[in-house]
């Protein structure tokens, strides 16, 4: 499945410093000539490819980036120190555009890939520069050039494999903080994931890509909430997860939320609503543990779900370490065929 997380920044280059106005000031010179240096270059902004991040979402609350300004010169024809670079790393799969012309500046596909987005100032020039045999005593500097400054947008696909499916307020978020790296926001209430969560889940030496995206509801196969989206996602996993409350915050009838969930699944393609998938009871740690079986086994019996179960708590870890393991033997099973 591949999903596109977006972010827009800003990011500035360094000015460069500005050249000294200065003269020679010695003992027994008393008409020194010019000796104002150079200022320093601008820092420039790059971008580095990182092959061990994931999304854009830092990028939604760090959205400036500025290099430092080049030092200004000095007497003596000493140049100002040049600023360093500002480097900001990005992940994999990220192109990268000037959103005031729309312009595709590159891609990024290597690990450590270097690309330049925005140059720094360049450097002003002393007095110093400007001695000639006509004007030995110049008066004339020159500022440092401004950096660029640019509007950045950065667009990523990620291929996911395990999609999270499951009625608003299931479980999804807080199961993909449980066993991955990512922290989605997680709240008591409908349409907490509004933008696509993906999280890195690790088996040994082996990775699969989680994806936890809106909740579905009924009628989202006619577009109702944000049906047509949630469900063009899913499509494109290679399997999928079917996060089920036993205990609903609202309510309702975790059977009832099964039928409602694989009904639009069908209305919407059979394809999807014959994907491969694992089913998850969440929040089994509610229940005493000599009920937790009977109560699972109704619910599985009304649903005539017929695959692997896995009984978890996304709150406290319960089942989450069988779980993963599905998971993986889910995604390589499909991967062989």
């Amino acid at each position: 499945m591949k999903f596109v997380d977006s972010a827009s920044i800003r990011v500035e280059a360094g000015k460069g410093g500005s050249g000294c106005l200065g003269f020679r000031r010695e003992k027994y010179i008393p008409d020194g000539g010019p000796d104002g240096g150079d200022g320093g270059d601008g820092g420039h902004v790059y971008f580095r490819g990182q092959e061990g991040l994931n999304t854009l979402s830092e990028f939604r609350f760090n959205r400036l980036f500025r290099a430092k300004n080049g030092q200004p010169g000095s007497g003596q024809n000493k140049r100002g120190k040049s600023a360093e670079h500002l480097t900001v790393e990005i992940p994999l799969g990220t192109k990268v555009y000037d959103l005031e012309t729309d312009e595709l500046i590159g891609e990024m596909t290597e690990h450590d890939q270097i690309m330049l987005v925005a140059k720094g100032g360049f450097h002003g020039l002393g007095n110093a520069r400007f001695k000639s045999s006509i004007n030995r005593a110049p008066r004339k500097t020159t500022p440092g050039s401004l950096g660029e400054m640019r509007e950045i947008g950065l667009e990523m696909s990620v291929m996911a494999d395990i999609g999270l499916l499951g009625m608003p307020n299931a479980g999804k978020s807080s199961l993909i903080r449980q066993i991955s790296s990512a922290r989605p926001k997680v709240a008591d209430y409908p349409f907490t994931t509004l933008h696509p969560s993906l999280g890195v889940v690790s088996y040994f030496d082996d990775h699969i890509v989680m994806a936890d995206i809106p909740g579905l509801i009924e009628d989202a196969s006619e577009g109702v909430g944000l049906g047509f989206e949630f469900l063009k996602h899913l499509s494109r996993t290679k399997a999928l997860l079917h996060v089920l409350d036993v205990f609903p915050a609202d309510d309702s009838d975790p059977v009832q939320n099964y039928t409602v969930i694989e009904r639009e699944l069908a209305k919407y393609d059979q394809d999807l609503a014959n994907k491969p998938r694992l089913l998850a009871i969440n929040k089994m740690d509610l229940l005493p543990k000599e009920d937790r079986q009977s109560v699972a086994d109704e619910i599985i019996k009304k649903t005539g779900y017929k695959g692997q179960v896995f009984y978890i708590s996304a709150l406290n870890g319960l089942g989450c370490k069988d779980l993963v393991a599905g998971l993986f033997e889910l995604v390589n099973s499909n991967d062989n065929k």
